[in-house]
């Protein structure tokens, strides 16, 4: 069976889990190690309720911040992503659009701008190039609660399938178009020799699209690794999200189970949640004994910046933990 740590090592490294359960921590905490021995990374927030910065300590924004050394951070947010996406597209329907339609393709925009599923595909534009970046050695994402990621990642294969249509119809319209200026001649108008801006802006971003999935579904690349409680509800979603992942071949690294109480307690009320502890810890066995599973003891105090969050992973602990 593959190892935590070889899933915890990939080049690209989502983190996810349900809200709450510790993911931020842990994706800090791999990506202050990876820097530490030697490797550029970028820790890349895509929670829309960004805690990264506050995990690290520092104020973090969309454009990479370095933390420590070889160490950088940034928070995509959702609507700034969005005005740099609307702006890209609208500077393509310049070059090709004639200036009498400028005014009804504002309002076009502005009506997408605001339409359902907008920001997520910004967001989704941005992550593909990130993933596209050569700069990094890693990439660690602190990734979405369950329901934004499951639809972050499900896209390249559905806007690919998409881009590919769009650029079959425009090919066509291309060569209709040539052909008319071929019998019409000049009176056609138009540029016979220019090359076609929305076209090449189709090719480049389903190209693009194309790699990202190309990434995403290579074990040898990237890794999923979920951090979840033992309780009902994280288990419950995690178990949900990784089964949906598996549809999309996104390979799942495994499993960090997050403050574990400890074994030995006097502590009558710590005594009775280690016993319902214990049930969930069979569960998670049960549920997820197919992928490493690895265990973060409960700490008494709350690792905040690089001092705090290093050598996190060194807490790491394999199944023995939960029967000691």
């Amino acid at each position: 069976m593959p190892t935590l740590a070889g899933a915890l090592g990939r080049p690209i490294l989502l983190v996810g889990g349900k809200g709450g359960v510790g993911k931020t921590t842990v994706a800090a905490g791999v990506a202050l190690e990876a820097a530490a021995a030697g490797r550029r990374t970028l820790l890349v927030s895509t929670d829309p309720a960004h805690s990264a910065g506050d995990a690290l300590g520092v104020s973090l924004g969309p454009r990479p911040t370095q933390v420590e050394d070889r160490l950088w951070a940034l928070e995509l947010d959702p609507e700034s992503e969005t005005d740099r996406y609307m702006d890209e597209v609208r500077s393509r329907i310049e070059e090709a659009a004639p200036p009498r339609l400028m005014n009804e393709i504002e309002s076009q925009l502005e009506a997408a701008r605001g339409s359902p599923g907008a920001e997520e595909a910004a967001v989704f534009d941005r992550f593909t190039r990130i993933l596209d970046a050569a700069e990094y050695d890693r990439i660690v994402f602190d990734t979405a609660p369950s329901g934004h990621t499951l639809r972050l990642l499900s896209l390249p294969e559905a806007m690919t399938g998409w881009l590919d249509s769009l650029v079959s119809r425009r090919r066509k319209l291309g060569a209709l178009g040539k052909m008319w200026r071929n019998v019409a001649g000049e009176a056609a108008g138009g540029d016979a020799q220019g090359g076609d801006a929305v076209l090449e802006a189709l090719e480049e971003r389903r190209d693009r699209f194309k790699r990202s999935r190309s990434i995403l579904v290579d074990p040898q690349q990237t890794s999923f690794v979920f951090v979840t409680l033992a309780e009902r509800l994280p288990i419950l979603e995690t178990h949900r999200i990784m089964t949906a992942l598996a549809a999309h071949a996104i390979p799942v690294g495994g499993v960090i189970v997050n403050q574990v109480l400890p074994a030995e307690t006097s502590d009558p009320f710590l005594r009775r949640r280690r016993e319902m502890e214990a049930l969930h810890l069979a569960d998670i066995r049960n549920r997820f004994g197919d992928w490493p599973i690895g265990y973060l003891p409960l700490v008494d105090d709350d690792p905040v910046g690089a001092a705090g969050l290093t050598g996190l992973l060194g807490r790491l602990r394999p199944a023995q933990l939960e029967e000691a």
